[in-house]
């Protein structure tokens, strides 16, 4: 069922936003692209009413192009109009009377995006448009029947392809982006079809059925309506247990104890939470599969 309604899906954004990817390239190109390294741009610089240079130049790993007649120039994270200006300034100063400077766009290496997870072809894909997350979908293969409910993207400076263990080692300590896969891919909101950024890495986690202890978090002991409650990144020790329900009257919330498994065996952290409450202690991240014990007060 999730297959067909997946193709259902894809088939309904491939006819929705295959017209569009046109413009998506077309707004690349406008005054909003941010240049990045490995982009190859074509050139052309007219004074006294002739052609003096016509070329074609790329991006360094170190942000710089090498123009003609005036050297390296700093280009990354410039638009095509602002770089145009940053060459403008020494032509007219030391070559040419009011040079004229032409520049276009023609490989967009620097736009990079990652998947990870239940999908058919996780990895780095380059394209030359700014896909929405369906897109990228449409490109992988789909995701798989085995998904989760949640994809999460990661944003920001530095991006790039990381290990599962990485990208959940992120999730616990930044705030990612979530897009309910319930509404985008079984009910069809496109609200949920948000446009990626270059960088962005999408991971999608298995589905809670598979294996509780990638999914869950379990709370026991002296708090008031103790479970089983789903992971989320960022998730605390003390947000867990508000979650079912605070603390009984007999609770010890100063000896709590968090059991995670690791590949070692069991490690145990002992966390105050009385102090945490106050904000003396920090709280502790939890990691999926943790279980918190509160015992009872000696008292």
């Amino acid at each position: 069922m999730h297959i067909f309604k997946l193709v259902l899906v894809c088939f309904f954004s491939f006819a929705v936003f295959a017209p569009c990817i046109a413009d998506a390239k077309s707004q690349i190109k406008g005054s909003g692209y941010r240049i990045g390294s490995g982009d190859k741009i074509d050139i052309s610089i007219m004074a006294g009413g002739e052609e003096q240079v016509k070329t074609q130049i790329s991006v360094a790993d170190d942000g710089r192009v090498t123009i003609p007649f005036i050297g390296k120039v700093p280009a990354k994270g410039l638009t095509l109009s602002e770089l145009e200006k940053e060459i403008l300034i020494p032509l007219e100063r030391d070559y040419f009377v009011d040079p004229q400077v032409h520049l276009q766009i023609t490989g967009y290496h620097s736009l990079q995006f990652f998947i990870s997870g239940a999908v058919g072809n996780p990895g780095m894909f380059e394209l030359d448009f700014i896909p929405t997350i369906m897109d990228l979908f449409a490109k992988v293969g789909g995701v798989l029947p085995t998904r989760g409910s949640v994809a999460y993207i990661l944003r920001g400076p530095g991006r790039e392809e990381m290990s599962k263990e990485k990208i959940e080692e992120s999730l616990a300590i930044t705030e990612p982006i979530k897009i309910d896969l319930v509404k985008l891919l079984d009910e069809g909101d496109m609200s949920e079809n948000i446009k990626l950024q270059p960088g962005d890495t999408v991971y999608i986690p298995l589905g809670s059925n598979l294996d509780q202890t990638h999914t869950k978090v379990y709370v026991e002991g002296r708090v008031k309506s103790p479970g089983i409650f789903p992971y989320q990144p960022g998730m605390t020790a003390l947000g867990a247990c508000i979650l079912s329900g605070g603390f009984e009257k007999f609770a010890a919330p100063n000896r709590t104890k968090i059991i995670r498994g690791t590949k070692e065996g069991q490690e145990i952290i002992e966390v105050n939470l009385d102090k945490v409450q106050t904000g003396d202690n920090p709280d502790v991240l939890l990691k999926p599969g943790d279980r918190i014990h509160v015992p009872e007060s000696w008292l």
